[in-house]
């Protein structure tokens, strides 16, 4: 992390945290300043104790917003004013609704050298404004993220909590080199779409010893959504995921399903998950096209959950109605090791597409629990193929095949 010799504070732009002063030019100013001084090592901008009521706001390069212990910047919930911007090019449209979408709460593009840090001080969405417009179908536009990064390098978000997003919490789009780390997400179990962090089209992703509880997945990997993800043909690579606790009523770690860029190389390790609906959760789409290749889980422990592992072609919706049926994903060479979990209502599904099979699966050393007192639902698979070692309940027939245990003979 760079130290920033030369630091300024919001208040030196006028900036109150008395929670009724809206702060907007304040910030704006602040980082106006940071980005036209250009000074050596860049600028960091402290944000004391105090609540800081603002709209969305631009962060610049060569900048460190630091939030001190008892610092809250809190999104206003006048969502009149709330900037509009185009729609990501390998989404086509908002992710909600036709059209451009809301800017995020936080929000930088083209940006270098960035960090927002501090002694878990606060970003507060105040989201229910957003959460209720959803519910109502009030929705003019797709809901603003927390934070969006965009076409980005040299990230590092740590020590901060974040809660009540509108929409997704942490959205690094077209980026290289973030660190998430050290962080708390926080929102409501009933509150629409919430996820976690969702790095989309990026690569060289790290995120790791962090709290997550929310209303969605609390890590999923992306990578555009149909014929628009295809044609932009960003894939995400490169992303480890590690020492991530947290609960959910969707899943812990996912990839997907938004995938038509492109999944590989993906490593997630050591990820404590409570109270889920879905444990670890591949999913993709007839029409999404791209891959899905190379993904790792290991060392998983979950408790408390209704699906412990589901592998799925059949999940998500479309951008719209000209995506392509014949765009197949390819999903191979998926590895799961080292996973144990108690009171799991199904250990798992494996439900690959009739014309474009799962290959390559390999189940090492799984052991996932039923609910005491009830019946396990056994396993479910189709269109698959790959191999299982040391698993209870046991898996599926198609796992089993002895021509296929190469697949996981690393792991016997």
């Amino acid at each position: 992390m760079r130290y920033r010799w030369d630091r300024i504070s919001i208040t030196d732009f006028g900036g109150v945290g008395d929670g009724k002063t809206l702060n907007t030019k304040a910030f704006r100013a602040a980082i106006y300043r940071i980005q036209h001084m250009r000074r050596r090592g860049g600028t960091l901008l402290y944000i004391p104790p105090g609540v800081y009521l603002t709209e969305s706001f631009n962060l610049t390069s060569h900048m460190t917003l630091y939030l001190a212990r008892g610092a809250v910047i809190r999104a206003t919930q006048d969502t009149q004013t709330w900037p509009l911007i185009a729609p990501l090019p390998s989404y086509g449209r908002g992710r909600e609704r036709p059209g451009g979408r809301y800017m995020s709460f936080i929000h930088g593009d083209g940006l270098r050298d960035v960090i927002i840090t501090g002694e878990n001080g606060t970003i507060d969405g105040q989201g229910d404004v957003w959460w209720n417009m959803w519910k109502q179908r009030t929705l003019l536009y797709t809901r603003p993220n927390l934070i969006e990064l965009k076409n980005s390098k040299s990230i590092i978000i740590n020590n901060v909590i974040f809660q009540n997003s509108p929409f997704w919490n942490i959205h690094p789009v077209y980026c290289s080199n973030v660190v998430i780390r050290y962080v708390t997400i926080l929102a409501p179990a009933d509150s629409p779409n919430t996820d976690g962090i969702d790095p989309d089209s990026s690569s060289n992703v790290c995120i790791e010893d962090s709290y997550i509880s929310t209303g969605d997945d609390l890590v999923a990997v992306k990578s555009g959504w149909d014929e628009y993800g295809i044609a932009y043909g960003l894939p995400s690579s490169s992303i480890t995921i590690r020492r991530i606790t947290g609960s959910s009523p969707y899943a812990g770690i996912a990839i997907g399903s938004e995938t038509s860029g492109g999944v590989q190389n993906i490593l997630a390790e050591n990820i404590n998950l409570y109270n889920m609906g879905i444990g670890i959760h591949v999913k993709t789409n007839i029409g999404r096209g791209g891959f899905i290749r190379n993904i790792t889980f290991s060392n998983v422990y979950m408790e408390n959950v209704g699906k412990g592992i589901k592998i799925a072609g059949d999940v998500g919706d479309h951008a719209d109605d000209n995506f392509n049926p014949n765009a197949l994903p390819v999903v191979k060479d998926i590895t799961l090791k080292s996973i144990w979990g108690l009171n799991i209502q199904q250990p798992g599904s494996i439900q690959g597409l009739k014309d474009s099979p799962f290959i390559g699966i390999c189940l090492s050393n799984i052991h996932l629990h039923g609910v005491s007192g009830s019946k396990y639902t056994p396993w479910q698979c189709s269109a698959v193929s790959g191999a299982a070692l040391q698993v209870s309940p046991w898996p599926c027939s198609e796992l089993t095949s002895a021509s296929q245990e190469s697949v996981c003979s690393q792991f016997s």
